[in-house]
């Protein structure tokens, strides 16, 4: 890709997904995703309706007047996306492909962090660990990430869930807020997610199409699976053909949600086709009414 081009696209993206942090999803980020505690800020004369337990007895002492303790809260957090970049991703039928939704959530999740002094980092993998970003703060560094995400090309084209969570895990050693970005077209990744999400505090954000869920009939056609290659004749006007599609497709959905359920994992399920504002707020929200 030309560099103005690049230019070109990294700046849409930040205008729309900076716009779209501020003014919709900064508030929600604050409330869901507090920090570390309180920590101590200063101390001044008490005033009425100050709790006394906040009372610091050490300079009332000194001063033979009663002063308290004032603490705010301790918002640096570190974010975390964990952003699949197999070849399953390149695939939409309706308005974009799986990547484009993935690389615009995760430049709004990215200003929506950096909001709140947060420092954000990235892992981007396909069935191995393809690029590992370090968590920082600044404009700069999210444009970097930004950038990242159009023009990453992996060396790999499967998908293995299990390394990213695991190398989650080890790499980032104290808690962080981890989303991880992917159409889930993986198995055996529960003890992985579920590890992740007791170390750290993860969601999972699935992208699919609408197209995936069944097959057209279509007549004879030739298919090809992105991730491993192969390619195969599949005829879509066979009705135990089509059927055999649905049932593994609804298995699939059981097993994540199942695996979801038992990880203990906030998800959100997005379409290509849909707008993935509803399903974010929605999840925050969800979140929120928790605490």
């Amino acid at each position: 890709m030309e560099p103005s081009e690049l230019f070109k696209k990294v700046r849409k993206i930040e205008i729309k997904t900076r716009g779209l942090s501020h003014h919709i999803f900064s508030g929600q980020y604050h409330s869901v995703f507090k920090g570390r505690g309180m920590a101590f800020s200063e101390v001044r004369e008490y005033q009425h309706g100050d709790d006394i337990r906040s009372i610091d007895w050490n300079v009332t002492a000194r001063f033979n007047h009663p002063y308290v303790k004032v603490f705010d809260e301790e918002r640096e957090l570190t974010v975390m996306l964990l952003i699949d970049v197999s070849a399953s991703n390149q695939f939409g039928t309706r308005k974009t492909f799986k990547q484009e939704v993935i690389t615009e959530i995760a430049a709004v999740l990215a200003f929506s962090a950096i909001q709140n002094n947060d420092k954000v980092g990235v892992i981007f993998f396909s069935n191995i660990i393809e690029k590992f970003i370090p968590p920082k703060k600044g404009i700069s560094h999210i444009l970097r990430i930004i950038r990242e995400l159009i023009e990453f090309r992996p060396q790999q084209q499967g998908t293995n869930l299990t390394e990213p969570l695991r190398f989650l895990t080890n790499a980032i050693k104290k808690r962080c807020t981890a989303f991880l970005l992917s159409d889930f077209l993986d198995r055996g990744f529960l003890e992985a997610i579920r590890i992740a999400n007791k170390k750290h505090d993860l969601i999972a954000v699935r992208i699919t199409d609408e197209r995936e869920t069944e097959l057209p009939d279509a007549g004879l056609i030739r298919g090809r699976d992105a991730e491993t290659g192969r390619q195969m004749w599949i005829d879509t006007s066979d009705r135990r053909v089509r059927r055999q599609y649905e049932n593994w497709y609804r298995s699939h959905q059981e097993y994540l949600t199942d695996t979801f359920l038992r990880s203990g994992v906030d998800t959100a399920r997005i379409t290509t086709d849909g707008d993935y504002i509803k399903p974010l707020l929605a999840l925050f929200k969800k979140r929120s009414a928790r605490r």
